[in-house]
């Protein structure tokens, strides 16, 4: 297709929100981009319907909401409207899951699924009639970029039957396989708001603490996964003196930019796509996405491959540093639930935890403060009542206080091992409720 053929494609399928979800029929199941690629414009214009009962109902799957989705889709009159499921519980989720505890019916539900399997779930198991998602602005070959977000956005907008795109000329344009043609869509939108910055999150003391531990474990060289968040932040902190590390990793962060104009992230010792940082969803911050923006050293690809364990095991001296809610003495995570109800999701924690753990020199660690609520209680408890690493993965573990790895431990070393990083406060309550099931 030449480029007039492409731009007179645009301009034929150029509408407004109203016009681009009109089609969208009663009980269909419909999908948006996650987190940052959600498309503003319309879902405000699929809330309305629904609002005005132009539209009764629709099945409808996420992942990640944030204020888009929380202003529309999941605002309190139109969740009903819908039948929401949720692939990640976050913010605006806990909000509803508070009212439907009150109500006592069921106003969402959660998707327990891997991050590398829900390209799969698309291809396989959900029939998606639409999917809408941000997009960046056309290039003369006729390709939008899925920018931020690669994750399922690229398989479940081929497997929608109509594909709708929300260009915003602040969506970064990103290599790897993240272009979409204009082909390829049914209907096109513009709408240029700033894109919703995750912003930087400050390393806490703890999260210096456990950065300085952790430090040692990387060797340069090592391809890495990093998170977001106070602890992942500490972590990037303590790394500023390494060299030649490379990026592997589910989520791309401010702290990781700031790496790479740092020269300590060059990927010139990546076993797997060598001198590329390689992610399938970035948050972060106006700067960081201008950043990323035509920039060939980046390169996005759907979760189903940045997240297989296959692909994460194939990189030597792989390093995945992931957090939790809490841990307990058998060596479980849960980095999901908290009390009675899920708090985030497994996302691709378990995908990083197991891939890094098979790769050659490769290092799985869950890194965590030792207590929560302000120090009043301990994030190593005497058991989890949700799993979302199992046992036998689990390797090293970190708080502020140390160090252990569990990888051949017996369940009485386990115990020992981290009653002894447990934050001190709570260290002979641990033990006495090892000692009560004698795993002491």
């Amino acid at each position: 297709m030449t480029s007039l053929e492409a731009a007179d494609l645009y301009a034929e399928r150029l509408t407004t929100a109203e016009k681009a979800i009109a089609g969208i029929a009663d009980g269909e199941t419909v999908s948006a981009g996650m987190a940052i690629g959600q498309p503003p414009a319309l879902l405000a214009a699929l809330a309305n319907r629904l609002r005005t009962n132009d539209l009764k109902s629709i099945r409808f799957y996420y992942k990640i909401a944030m204020e888009p989705l929380a202003n529309s889709l999941l605002a309190e009159d139109v969740l009903e409207k819908i039948d929401a499921h949720s692939f990640f519980v976050g913010g605006p989720d806990h909000a509803i899951i508070k009212r439907q505890v009150k109500a006592g019916r069921k106003l969402m539900s959660f998707v327990p699924v891997h991050f590398s399997q829900i390209p799969r779930l698309f291809e396989e198991i959900i029939r998606l009639d639409t999917f809408v998602v941000t997009v960046s602005p056309m290039d003369k070959a006729g390709f939008f970029s899925l920018g931020t977000n690669n994750d399922f956005s690229s398989v479940a907008a081929r497997r929608a039957k109509r594909l709708i795109v929300e260009v915003n000329r602040h969506m970064p344009r990103i290599f790897g396989q993240s272009s979409i043609h204009v082909s390829e869509v049914s209907a096109i939108i513009e709408n240029h708001l700033p894109l919703i910055e995750a912003g930087v999150a400050e390393a806490t003391p703890e999260g210096k603490a456990i950065g300085d531990l952790v430090a040692p474990m990387v060797p340069n060289g090592a391809t890495i996964q990093l998170g977001i968040g106070k602890i992942p932040s500490g972590v990037a902190l303590a790394l500023r003196k390494h060299a030649d590390l490379g990026i592997h990793t589910e989520l791309f962060s401010p702290a990781m930019a700031d790496l790479i104009r740092r020269g300590v992230i060059n990927g010139s010792r990546k076993t797997l796509h060598p001198h590329k940082h390689v992610f399938t969803v970035a948050f972060g911050t106006t700067d960081s996405y201008a950043f990323m923006n035509d920039n060939p050293a980046f390169e996005s690809y759907p979760s189903s491959y940045v997240n297989d364990i296959r692909t994460i095991a194939a990189h030597d001296d792989f390093i995945s540093i992931n957090t939790a809610i809490e841990i307990d003495l058998y060596g479980q995570v849960n980095a999901e639930f908290i009390g009675e109800h899920e708090y985030s999701g497994s996302g691709g924690q378990f995908d990083f935890v197991k891939g890094a753990s098979l790769a050659k020199r490769g290092k799985s660690i869950i890194a965590l403060q030792s207590t929560a609520k302000k120090g009043t209680v301990s994030s190593i408890v005497p058991k989890v009542s949700m799993v979302t690493d199992v046992r036998m993965d689990v390797e090293w573990v970190v708080t502020e206080h140390g160090a252990v790895n569990l990888r051949g431990k017996s369940t009485k070393e386990r115990a020992d091992a981290l009653i002894g990083i447990a934050h001190p406060d709570f260290r002979a309550e641990l033990a006495a409720a090892a000692r009560a099931v004698t795993l002491i």
